[in-house]
């Protein structure tokens, strides 16, 4: 039996990806089909994002696009060349953990891109009007031990 094939380190971004960005989308890194990282910024006047941008990181396994990415939020502290918070919203926890049924087992599609995703998320913030965190964050930012797509959030908040 022959073993996995190697995932290649040449750059896996699809051409129209690499010539034609969403406004505020911005790639930081994107080696290799195992990890990306984007730099996403809200394009309106929310008062609880304006001027600042945000990082997420894409984790895709060898199932994907049938099975969806993990998406997460990460930071980038403020002593770093490039600081990036973790943006503060009902639907994100502090760990930078979405809960957003789009990346879902159950809410994915494969017809859904990194660009669309990112959308999503940028069109989630703009909507929000919450300056707080998901309740009870602080606890399970300190006992879930599970990856992003194994945790089974209920999505009964449409208001934000």
């Amino acid at each position: 039996m022959a073993p996995f094939p190697q995932k290649k380190s040449t750059n896996p971004l699809p051409p129209q990806m690499k010539d034609h960005l969403p406004p505020g989308i911005t790639i930081v890194k994107s080696d290799n089909l195992e990890e990306w990282q984007m730099d996403i910024k809200v394009l309106d006047s929310n008062p609880l994002y304006q001027n600042e941008t945000y990082r997420l990181k894409f984790t895709f396994s060898n199932k994907y696009p049938i099975e969806p990415p993990e998406v997460q939020f990460i930071e980038c502290p403020p002593t770093s060349d490039h600081p990036r918070p973790i943006p503060i919203h009902p639907h994100i926890y502090s760990n930078g953990i979405i809960c957003l049924d789009l990346l879902s087992s159950a809410g994915w599609s494969p017809v859904q891109t990194v660009e669309s995703v990112c959308m999503s998320i940028q069109s989630m913030l703009t909507a929000n009007s919450r300056n707080e965190r998901p309740p009870g964050d602080s606890d399970f930012v300190s006992y879930n031990r599970r990856r992003p797509r194994d945790i089974n959030f209920h999505y009964d908040d449409d208001n934000v």
